[in-house]
């Protein structure tokens, strides 16, 4: 199979002083997909302008033709299945059938507390982050649905006429943990990782290689224990937060051999992030652009 490259913008320019140009032009460099963050703010970012995910996937549906476009990732830390659901059957029409959602059980950051609420524990997080999952599934794939848990509710939710894609759009499942990898292989079309971040500063290209031969090994069994097979389901890596950060974006041959050492572990998608000047995802523009252009025939 082919390794597909795909982008994620983030949402910190306004949509007419360059926010638009970065989603045609991404359709335009032939990018498989274009995903934006889905929070409230984020880290070094939080301080200056940033946007609505929502919103802006609207913007970008209406202003491409062929890009497929969504979340890496949607997480429950603002979120609610019931009115989440009915944003994501929008977008869905207004795309075309062209929206994947990149979900995930959420961290401690900004998100965690913007509500009010005190951050959850990480087994709080896990718990909620599962029965996200179950209840949004069913109300993108269900008319009407009636539901009562431990964390959410819903009451003759109407979700009429369902999404585009049938029977619902898909899921990207980001996990890395033993539940979580289970939901991606009950639920996901495809599963997302950063990689490890405890290797994140100290690692070694070598160690997070063998990392990631350990996750997909766990999505394995969590497949097989599903009943499905693993090489049904899409393998994401989002870049930029391995030990080799930004190295990969330098040069096309840099690229290249990054993306080939992935693919053969078995990922099937590469996420790389649209130049931010003066930020951790800073690259040449140019060169960005020639990685776009020539890689993907590079790695067939």
């Amino acid at each position: 199979m082919s390794l597909r490259l795909s982008t994620v913008i983030l949402p910190y320019r306004r949509w007419h002083e360059g926010g638009r140009w970065a989603w045609t032009h991404a359709e335009e460099l032939g990018f498989h997909a274009a995903y934006t963050y889905d929070h409230l703010s984020w880290r070094s970012f939080r301080d200056g302008p940033w946007f609505g995910a929502v919103p802006t996937l609207t913007a970008a549906a209406a202003a491409t033709e062929r890009l497929r476009l969504g979340t890496l990732v949607t997480s429950p830390n603002f979120r609610h299945p019931v009115t989440l659901a009915k944003e994501l059957i929008s977008l869905d029409d207004i795309s075309g059938g062209r929206i994947t959602l990149g979900i995930g059980a959420g961290g401690t950051g900004f998100d965690a507390t913007a509500l009010g609420q005190e951050p959850w524990t990480p087994r709080e997080r896990a718990d909620r982050f599962a029965e996200f999952v179950a209840l949004l599934d069913r109300l993108l794939t269900q008319d009407s649905v009636s539901y009562e848990g431990d964390f959410y509710a819903a009451h003759e939710a109407r979700n009429i006429p369902g999404c585009v894609q049938r029977p619902r759009l898909p899921f990207a499942v980001a996990a890395t943990g033993p539940r979580g990898l289970r939901l991606a292989a009950r639920y996901g079309q495809a599963w997302v990782t950063t990689g490890d971040p405890k290797l994140y500063e100290n690692g070694t290209p070598e160690q997070s290689v063998q990392a990631l031969r350990g996750q997909i090994e766990r999505l394995a069994d969590a497949c097989a224990e599903a009943g499905r097979e693993a090489t049904g389901l899409g393998k994401v890596l989002l870049t930029g937060f391995t030990p080799n950060r930004g190295r990969p974006l330098e040069s096309l041959d840099a690229f290249v051999d990054f993306a080939g050492r992935h693919q053969e572990l078995g990922f099937t998608e590469i996420v790389v992030h649209w130049p931010i000047p003066e930020s951790d995802f800073a690259a040449d523009q140019k060169v960005f652009e020639q990685i776009a252009m020539e890689a993907p025939a590079q790695l067939r």
